[in-house]
């Protein structure tokens, strides 16, 4: 048997299992060295094959597309720097519980540590940030090797999506020559055509005893809050929403917990937190005696102190993916069980609390903040606060809002407040970086309509590649590009009182003339001159296809003086209320 037909055999078991595990859209990046695998995959009817020429936008595109969808994407890159290019997605979809299917090409063995080019050491490229690593057999059309590639390939795809979910890496050696032959029906398979191996992947869970045994824990504690973060399950919201008013419990919703907007009951949620828990009187009259704890860790800094203050409280942190999400080491119990299934147990056990003075006082102090909103609201000045206020006034039902890292993810922390719009909220919030964010929105873009990203011009000009998607496959966002010329976050940290080498080395002022890059993407531009003109050039964009840039400049030291005014006017009124009420 000659190295063609051993090769395509090996090849189309591979990618014909890869299928049958619902692996559906795979990213290419052209490479020499994965030609065969890249050849044999686009002969395939049933995957979706997306091409993209940088490999390090490549992984975040889908990445994204991993993201809305919950379900593994394979990405697919030639052996050498290439590989290394997939690192800082990686590093994300391990940390963001994303799954993801990395297949490297290689150099076969007798071609590595003697000086063939393209060739590095790719075995455990990725470390730790890769749930599991294969080095995969040299290509063989014997039985047994034929089945231990589709084994291996149900193996990978099971682990990615087992909680909690995250990225695979597979290592192909190849030898000369790359070409697979591709004129017969390669994709036939005799044996076990359903798929090699089903792995049935389950959930944690908990006794429903413990869950009542805790139930009786919470009897009669009125001072509880519920902190909601970063969390993917469709039903939590209406099942947390559920048990908050049976235990007349505050939720605090990060904004990535999907619970500020939507069909559910907001009447628990709590949203501008970030603003009030900087206040030393409000912290000290809304003193937990106890914590349960959803999703990730919040965004809010203000809120992450307010809970390692507390040190006195009973903390339940519950993740039906088993991680450790405890960076303070405060957790009283870890509870390792469906998030959705807990809350329903729990509000089916627990006695509901009469009392709701405790309640009252969050949501009191939640309004009050909001009323101190009105100098943003009523502002003429293009403002970052003001654009996130008014974003669930602008984003149609049902839209899906991309928020970039540093700035942007802040203040729709502090200023998107709760609606019935269902406007999913989504960011890369495994690593915080603000790279692949272009990329990673537009891989979203595929599967959810319409979809709306929010970012910074450092974070736009850090991924500007990224926009060749849109443009070869007509993908249809909308980019709202804050532009403040450099690291506006950098001016809220301490390195901003030492201005001497400030801009130099934070403020990195970009002067960059953005509309000339999205044009060459055949991107429309436009910048926004006042609100009034962001509101109807939203609108009338609605239905544009590809890429639509709106460009909001503003200035870093006047969203500093901004943030630092209301900081300080809702100080001031909380200190009040509280000392009144506790009169």
């Amino acid at each position: 048997m000659n190295h063609q037909e051993t090769l395509t055999a090996y090849l189309a078991a591979f990618v014909a299992e890869l299928v049958q595990t619902g692996v559906k859209d795979v990213v290419v990046s052209p490479g020499s060295r994965s030609t065969p695998m890249a050849m044999v995959m686009a002969e395939h009817p049933d995957i979706q094959l997306h091409i993209h020429i940088d490999e390090r936008s490549a992984a975040f595109f889908a990445l994204g597309i991993a993201k809305v969808t919950n379900k593994p994407v394979a990405i697919l890159c030639t052996s050498g720097t290439a590989a290394a290019n997939y690192f800082p997605a990686i590093v994300e979809a391990n940390y963001s519980r994303v799954p993801l299917i990395v297949l490297t090409a290689d150099r076969p063995h007798e071609l590595r540590e003697v000086g063939a080019p393209q060739a590095i050491d790719q075995i455990h490229l990725y470390g730790k940030h890769v749930k599991w690593f294969a080095e995969m057999a040299l290509p063989e059309k014997s039985n047994e090797i034929i089945r231990y590639a589709r084994t291996i390939c149900a193996r990978a795809a099971a682990l990615a999506l087992q909680a909690p979910a995250g990225p695979v890496h597979l290592n192909f050696p190849f030898r000369e020559p790359l070409i697979p032959n591709l004129t017969a029906d390669i994709f036939e398979m005799s044996e076990r055509p359903l798929g090699y191996v089903k792995v049935r992947n389950g959930e944690l869970t908990i006794s429903e005893d413990l869950v009542k045994a805790i139930a009786l824990k919470l009897k009669g504690i009125e001072n509880g809050i519920i902190v909601c973060g970063d969390i993917a399950d469709d039903k939590f919201a209406s099942a947390v929403a559920i048990l908050a008013e049976k235990l007349n419990y505050p939720i605090l919703a990060d904004p990535l917990s999907q619970l500020r907007s939507g069909k559910h009951s907001l009447k628990s949620v709590v949203e501008v937190y970030d603003t009030f828990l900087r206040n030393a009187d409000a912290k000290t009259s809304l003193k937990p005696d106890v914590i349960l704890r959803f999703g990730a860790m919040p965004i809010s800094k203000a809120l992450s102190i307010f809970l390692k203050e507390n040190q006195q409280a009973d903390q339940y942190v519950v993740d039906g993916a088993g991680g450790w999400r405890d960076p303070n080491a405060l957790t009283s119990e870890m509870l390792f069980c469906n998030e959705s299934w807990f809350c329903e147990k729990l509000a089916a056990s627990v006695e509901g609390n009469i009392k709701r003075n405790y309640l009252d006082k969050w949501i009191a102090i939640n309004n009050l903040t909001k009323d101190q909103f009105m100098p943003i609201r009523d502002s003429a000045e293009l403002s970052e606060g003001k654009l996130f206020y008014q974003l669930a006034e602008m984003l149609p039902e049902g839209a899906t809002l991309f928020v970039g890292n540093s700035m942007p993810i802040r203040d729709l922390d502090s200023f998107f407040l709760k609606n019935d719009l269902s406007i999913k909220i989504i960011a890369n919030r495994g690593a915080n970086g603000i790279d692949g964010i272009v990329s990673t929105a537009l891989g979203a873009a595929l599967y959810s309509k319409p979809l709306y990203l929010v970012l910074g011009d450092l974070t736009f000009f850090h991924d500007l590649n990224g926009l060749l998607a849109a443009k070869l496959y007509q993908i249809d966002i909308h980019i709202i590009l804050i532009n403040n010329n450099g690291g506006g976050i950098f001016s809220f940290l301490p390195q901003s009182e030492h201005p001497k080498h400030f801009e130099l080395l934070f403020g990195t002022p970009l002067n960059i003339e953005f509309e000339h890059a999205v044009r060459m993407f055949n991107g429309k531009f436009t910048k926004i001159e006042n609100w009034d003109h962001l509101r109807s050039a939203m609108g009338n964009s609605r239905e544009n296809k590809g890429i639509n840039v709106y460009e909001i400049v503003t200035r870093r030291d006047t969203n500093l003086t901004e943030h630092r005014e209301l900081w300080s006017a809702v100080s001031q009124e909380i200190s009040k209320y509280v000392k009144g009420y506790e009169e």
